[in-house]
């Protein structure tokens, strides 16, 4: 797809290209991961005996940032994820909070980042997720910057790439701009 900034049609007519925002420059995006990973995975699961199937994966992301930030908001950054399918939904929910505990280590014994752990709220959830755990750092301004995520989907991104319907699953993420939370020498 090409990127560019929507907005709604003056005229009603649904979204469209935000003229002031069309790129000198094409920038050709991929989809999300979920939706590259779900066509993938529809092939993979033909039963239960597939399960659990577990991927993870470093992406370069393009973001949209009006005002960038070095470290922090940057248009371009290294994107560690994760993609889990499970039999039930016991197993997926244990993998998500599994990996939220897992990126809290790292943030705190290997980074010397101290984070807390928490739970988002409906409104904050990643998109089609049941349950969006995170972890928050500190940073010196005293604002909350959100560090890693592990979402809970159930069965929603499986069901729209036509996968079994049993299939819960979960995604996770830890981002590139952990290094911002450092003070600027």
């Amino acid at each position: 797809m090409t990127h560019y900034r929507l907005k709604n049609d003056p005229n009603g007519g649904g979204v469209v290209v935000d003229p002031a925002a069309k790129l000198e420059e094409e920038l050709i995006i991929r989809p999300t991961s979920e939706t590259i990973i779900w066509n993938t995975y529809k092939n993979w699961i033909n039963s239960y005996r597939d399960l659990p199937i577990l991927c993870n994966q470093w992406a370069n992301v393009f973001r949209w940032e009006m005002r960038t930030r070095l470290f922090l908001r940057t248009a371009e950054f290294l994107w560690q994820e994760g993609h889990t399918a499970h039999a039930t939904r016991e197993e997926a929910e244990e993998e998500a909070v599994k990996m939220l505990n897992v990126y809290a280590e790292f943030a705190e014994k290997y980074m010397a980042v101290p984070v807390v752990k928490g739970v988002k709220s409906a409104n904050e959830r990643f998109a089609g997720a049941l349950n969006t755990y995170t972890i928050e750092a500190m940073m010196q301004d005293g604002k909350a910057l959100q560090s890693g995520t592990s979402h809970f989907l159930g069965q929603n991104f499986a069901k729209a790439s036509m996968c079994s319907s049993s299939i819960r699953r979960t995604s996770w993420s830890m981002f590139g701009l952990l290094p911002g939370v450092f003070p600027p020498v």
